[in-house]
């Protein structure tokens, strides 16, 4: 019992100093639009208990009730570590008195000789008359692209940041809803073709709930459903087809009951689409003439160049690094234009980016990777890299270059000496590096005159003639196997004897070893299919009428039937009788075997 309190109480130390050691935060939540008179509530969050909460004035608004105070707490054990969340919550019912736009102060919270404060609650009340154009987005901030009001109960905005571009700069675009009805999700979007635009979609939070915004004096949830990046690749007037929204409204189904008011009632969803209005963009052209080393990057950046190492050995590579970094449409970066001495070999570059994607664009950096080998010692200088872009700001093109990079390559004793080729715009030896390739040999060679060749022999047309007439006879045995072997039927007739043969040797090897039942059983097996086979007559259909008719029809001698007759019924009875000696049974193989060699000779 004593450990377990043991353990306890150090479970609830872990805890206590778990929760002293978070940090400590006061979070504000409320409208950001109210009308004059509405009654609404504000409420601050504190993660964190034991402290001394002070409200702010509500200038401008009375206070109604509170605060009512709430709290929640869970604590997690995983892998040994034990977290603690705690959250206390402050909830004030105020209401709105006049218009305006007010500021409530920060709320403070007193903890251990230290304050704590949240942010300024800045709201905005408007009344039923008031016409304005406020749109704020979920995350508080103020689009550049005036909403319009299409008077219905909800729809849906297709906002621009800029509408007058250039090729290649970019536009951040977000679509967002507004209802003045409950919704209970979005069932799909779907989105234009964007024709004449590169799109990179930005990462966008699941919309869980809605913000309040006045809209001409009409106040909306609304919440973003998407932001993404466009980046025109065509100039002239372009339009941005319309977005369309299908979104689940919840409607209320019946009456409300006269005591307990919604309570009670039912809900169905109704789906119904809504779209956008088509926007467009005037996109210009660069302007002027391309420098040859542009990079096809409009924005701004900068440019630098570094190698990894300041000595090698000849034919050990070294690594050249140019890195593009700055903001734009970086993704269309090409790969600068080197250049290099005449006795450096290069590789194609290795392209990496790390790239972040924001509404303000596309920031972060482009690193190109190149493979150098220097292929003679010496000292090598790598030129610097000039790389031109369009800067919107300045509405000109700019250059940017590298800096001088130099290394060295030492000579290396024991590279195969005395061997050495010249080439290149420096005429400096080169050492010859492997057997791989080779120089045109300048000797004239040994070339000898053969005889006549076999194509032009009299056997070769022999031969060819006899190969042609024995694949022509191939040809016909091998259609004429095929041709005969397609009649199942002609088939069975031609192997009814060979079949009926192999069934009465294995007769006759049941009779030499005693077992009688299964002898006349592969006497009546042998019988059946050869008459089934040779009659063309399906086992299931054939008996002993139909066997005899069939073998009259066929001109077979009526006292032969009758003996074939006979042997079948003897068969049939000695299955379920088994009483006849082996001197009978010999007797009935001889009959049978008789008969069937009977019917080939006469029927064939």
């Amino acid at each position: 019992m004593k450990v377990r309190y043991i353990i306890l109480a150090i479970v609830a130390l872990l805890i206590s100093l778990s929760a002293a050691g978070q940090e400590i935060s006061v979070v504000a939540d409320y409208p950001e639009v109210v009308r004059t008179g509405e009654q609404f509530n504000v409420s601050w969050t504190i993660n964190s208990g034991g402290g001394e909460f002070s409200e702010p004035a509500f200038t401008g608004f009375y206070k109604l009730m509170g605060p009512q105070t709430s709290y929640s707490s869970s604590t997690q054990i995983i892998n040994g570590k034990i977290s603690k969340e705690t959250s206390y919550t402050y909830v004030y019912y105020i209401q709105a008195l006049k218009e305006g736009k007010f500021v409530i102060p920060p709320a403070a919270f007193k903890i251990k000789n230290k304050t704590y404060y949240s942010d300024s609650l800045r709201i905005e009340v408007i009344g039923s008359g008031k016409a304005q154009q406020n749109v704020q987005g979920g995350d508080r901030s103020t689009t550049a692209d005036q909403v319009e009001e299409t008077g219905d109960d909800i729809f849906v905005s297709l906002s621009l940041d800029k509408k007058d571009v250039y090729i290649g700069e970019n536009i951040g675009v977000t679509v967002k809803l507004y209802t003045r009805v409950d919704i209970s999700g979005i069932n799909e979007i779907k989105y234009p073709a964007f024709e004449g635009f590169l799109k990179t979609d930005l990462e966008t939070p699941p919309l869980t709930s809605l913000q309040r915004e006045s809209i001409n004096g009409t106040i909306y949830g609304t919440g973003v459903v998407q932001r993404f990046l466009l980046y025109p690749q065509i100039q002239g007037e372009i339009t941005v087809d319309p977005v369309q929204i299908s979104v689940l409204i919840r409607q209320k189904t019946g009456q409300s009951d006269p005591f307990f008011g919604d309570f009670f009632s039912t809900y169905t969803t109704i789906p119904k689409a809504v779209i956008s209005k088509p926007v467009r963009i005037k996109v210009n052209p660069l302007p002027g003439t391309k420098p040859d080393d542009f990079s096809g990057i409009t924005g701004r950046i900068n440019l630098n160049g570094s190698l990894n190492k300041d000595t090698v050995n000849v034919n050990d590579a070294v690594n050249l690094k140019i890195v593009v970094a700055g903001s734009g449409n970086l993704k269309m970066a090409g790969a600068p234009v080197l250049k290099l001495p005449a006795d450096l070999e290069v590789y194609d570059p290795k392209v990496t980016d790390d790239l972040k994607n924001g509404m303000n664009g596309t920031t972060g950096q482009k690193t190109f990777e190149y493979l150098l080998i220097p292929r003679h010692y010496g000292d090598f200088t790598i030129p610097p890299v000039t790389y031109s872009f369009f800067n919107t700001s300045s509405k000109q093109y700019e250059r940017v270059k590298s800096p001088e990079l130099h290394f060295y390559a030492r000579k290396v004793n024991d590279q195969n000496p005395g061997i050495t080729v010249y080439g290149g715009v420096s005429k400096e030896d080169v050492k010859y590096l492997g057997k791989d390739i080779r120089f045109i040999s300048s000797k004239p060679g040994f070339l000898k005159k053969t005889g006549n060749i076999f194509a032009s022999k009299r056997s070769f047309y022999s031969a060819y003639a006899f190969a042609l007439l024995v694949f022509l006879v191939v040809l016909f045995i091998r259609r004429e196997h095929i041709r005969r072997n397609s009649d199942i039927s002609a088939v069975k007739n031609r192997k009814a004897g060979k079949v009926a043969g192999k069934r009465l040797k294995e007769a006759e090897k049941c009779l030499r070893e005693n077992k009688s039942d299964k002898f006349y059983e592969e006497i009546l097996k042998a019988l059946w299919g050869y008459l089934s086979d040779k009659l063309n007559i399906p086992v299931s259909e054939l008996n002993r009428s139909s066997a005899v008719n069939a073998l009259i029809e066929k001109g077979i001698d009526e006292e032969e039937v009758n003996n074939l007759a006979s042997v079948i019924d003897k068969c049939e009875y000695a299955r379920f009788a088994p009483s006849s000696s082996a001197e009978e049974a010999g007797k009935i193989y001889d009959e049978a075997s008789g008969f069937i060699r009977l019917f080939e000779n006469s029927i064939g």
